[in-house]
């Protein structure tokens, strides 16, 4: 009986990690699942240790202000992993968390695997040496990483991207969905993001009154946190229903991160909008190394989408951008470079494919040294 522990700190990484472990229950079905994460990994029959509604802290000076609660989870989590004794520990993204913890796990003997990298190809480079002491096997879900990871010398495996398999599923129950006079508004999951960026969105509204603005509400977000914002009278919010939202609407305002691969892979088009506090920008702004912040915009190697950040992510700039979405040879042309995204990240199956690999890796001697160091 194979004991594995999920680390993930995000709702996409929750969302991910879910179709991940549903695949391990069919080649282990007598497997047991404890870790940190939401509903979509709890549904999927994970005992959660602790929930990502309480760990979604974006920028520099956000981490310093919560720095007693990442404590406290850090504690809650190591002491929930000494008490499982898991065979394998999976960290899932969320790489401020979970590179310290992967230092922590080794030291003890503990095997780590790494789902989802964290985006050291943009920034933090130096971070590389932690994997590479710590991790055993890189498991990448964008098509350049693998590269990126082997010239380190990282033991690493790349299938597809695993939201090939969410949007299967998806469009298996719900086939169609008449594309409305609506423009869906996807502004984060995490709290700081979501209080910078969808004020912006929101007052787009005023200035569009024929259309009907959905916001996507975040899973770790509850109805009420959406309605202190002021919602104007075109704006609804829909909580747990992103794709039908997006399938539905004829453009998107989204927020940086994987939400926009997930707008890209709906065919909706989209404004990319970021949005942080002075502070963390201007940190971020010396330390990362890559042309675009979408995803989007990173794997297919030029300027798909818009991107307004920072001082241009301002409601006039997102009425402009949006408003040339919505000219029939504009939209065309981003679904024409949509459709060659969706070749670069392969065919559905993927989480299956990773979790088969998982298995194999999990049933090899560990690449790199495991042995415990007694160490409380």
């Amino acid at each position: 009986m194979k004991k594995w522990y999920f680390i993930a700190g995000e709702d996409s990484g929750d969302l991910l990690a879910s179709f991940l472990i549903n695949e391990l229950k069919i080649l282990h079905p007598d497997a047991i699942f404890e870790g940190m994460g939401g509903d979509k990994m709890e549904k999927a029959g994970v005992i959660l240790t602790e929930h990502v509604r309480n760990t979604g802290f974006m920028g520099f000076w956000e981490v310093l202000k919560n720095l007693f609660t990442i404590r406290r989870l850090f504690s809650s989590i190591k002491q929930a992993i000494l008490r499982f004794q898991p065979d394998v520990v999976v960290l899932v993204d969320y790489p401020g968390f979970n590179l310290r913890m992967a230092k922590w796990l080794h030291l003890r003997g503990i095997r780590v695997f790494y789902y989802i990298s964290p985006q050291l190809w943009a920034w933090k480079k130096g971070r590389i040496n932690i994997i590479r002491k710590y991790v055993e096997k890189m498991y990448v879900i964008l098509p350049f990483e693998k590269e990126f990871y082997e010239k380190e010398g990282i033991h690493t495996g790349y299938y597809g991207h695993p939201l090939m398999d969410v949007k299967a599923e998806f469009e298996q129950n719900f086939s169609s969905l008449p594309i409305q006079k609506q423009l869906a508004l996807l502004p984060g999951s995490r709290t700081q993001e979501i209080r910078k960026i969808l004020p912006a969105m929101l007052k787009v509204t005023e200035a569009m009154p024929e259309y009907r603005f959905v916001i996507a509400g975040a899973p770790s977000k509850t109805l009420e946190f959406y309605q202190e914002f002021m919602l104007g009278k075109n704006v609804e919010v829909r909580m747990k229903q992103t794709y039908s939202i997006l399938k539905s609407s004829e453009a998107a305002l989204v927020a940086s991160g994987t939400a926009t691969l997930e707008t890209a892979l709906f065919n909706v088009p989209q404004v990319v909008c970021y949005k942080g506090s002075t502070l963390s920008f201007m940190i971020a702004k010396r330390l990362v190394k890559v042309p675009f912040i979408s995803l989007v915009n990173l794997i297919c190697g030029k300027e798909v989408v818009k991107e307004l950040i920072q001082e241009e992510c301002t409601a006039k700039h997102i009425e402009e951008e949006v408003r040339k979405l919505l000219i029939p040879e504009n939209r065309e042309k981003v679904l024409i470079d949509y459709k060659i995204l969706t070749m670069l990240l392969g065919e559905k199956g993927v989480s299956q494919k990773i979790a088969a690999a998982m298995s194999e890796q999990l049933n090899n001697t560990p690449q790199i040294d495991n042995a415990p160091h007694n160490l409380i």
